[in-house]
């Protein structure tokens, strides 16, 4: 998927989790296939997972985890539901009360000053001249940018993209890639909005959290943002994330 991309093989994790774990060394490693662009991950036996970077500069520091049982939300499974928009308000209202003890964002990635994204948007949307109306979309983002912002920064997840979403009977049973969880842009975790929820399920979402109409359409830029860098970048080294991002400005267009 990237062009410093190192690989990692069940043998490799085999051999590290044998040097470093010992106690683990009876336990079955198998890799879990996932659309994920960031880590690779292998399960250690049944109630262990192991995440490993994928970028340049390995050996890296690597977690071992408690597996969660449950499966990454998709269109099929939970756009629809309810329950699962309710979940989704509880989640990051929670998050939202964490104390930021006075930190703010960091600068890194989204979740700061929609313009400062105007040089990688220009990209992608040079890029993106396949797509069926890329005058429309620059438009879009022409509008988006200009938005102001008027809230203070509160504890965010950075990244409610479905494959983050464990989910098991219509309900949110857990969160992944937490690594970023910091101060941000409150509407930065609405991004889930329309990277999963239909119409429905997206009010229930929107009436739960009390969000106002700026807060809610900041929320529509981030996803709008992430969205655009998904389709192209995507398009052959990991096919479901660009179409992740191709359906996220389709519910964005349909409104």
């Amino acid at each position: 998927m990237h062009s410093d991309q190192l690989p990692i093989s069940a043998g490799t994790v085999r051999t590290l989790v044998d040097e470093q774990f010992p106690r683990w060394r009876p336990l079955p490693v198998t890799e879990v296939r996932s659309g994920g662009t960031v880590s690779a991950v292998f399960r250690i036996g049944e109630q262990l997972s192991a995440r490993f970077p994928l970028g340049a500069g390995y050996p890296l520091p690597w977690p071992v985890q408690t597996w969660l049982p449950g499966t990454p939300a998709t269109d099929e499974s939970h756009a629809h539901s309810v329950a699962f928009a309710r979940d989704l308000a509880e989640f990051i209202s929670h998050l939202r009360a964490i104390d930021t003890l006075g930190r703010t964002f960091d600068g890194e990635g989204r979740g700061g000053d929609l313009r400062s994204h105007d040089g990688w948007m220009e990209s992608c949307l040079q890029r993106s001249e396949g797509l069926p109306d890329v005058a429309r979309l620059r438009r879009t983002w022409a509008r988006l940018r200009e938005l102001p912002r008027d809230a203070e920064d509160v504890m965010s997840h950075k990244d409610l993209i479905p494959a983050n979403l464990l989910g098991r009977d219509n309900r949110l049973v857990g969160v992944l890639d937490v690594g970023a969880f910091g101060p941000a842009d409150p509407s930065l975790d609405l991004v889930c909005a329309w990277h999963l929820l239909e119409r429905g399920p997206r009010q229930v979402l929107h009436d739960e959290l009390g969000s106002d109409d700026l807060e809610w359409q900041r929320g529509q830029a981030w996803a709008f943002q992430q969205a655009m860098g998904l389709v192209w970048y995507y398009v052959d080294s990991n096919p479901a994330m660009s179409r992740l991002g191709r359906h996220t400005l389709q519910r964005l267009t349909d409104g």
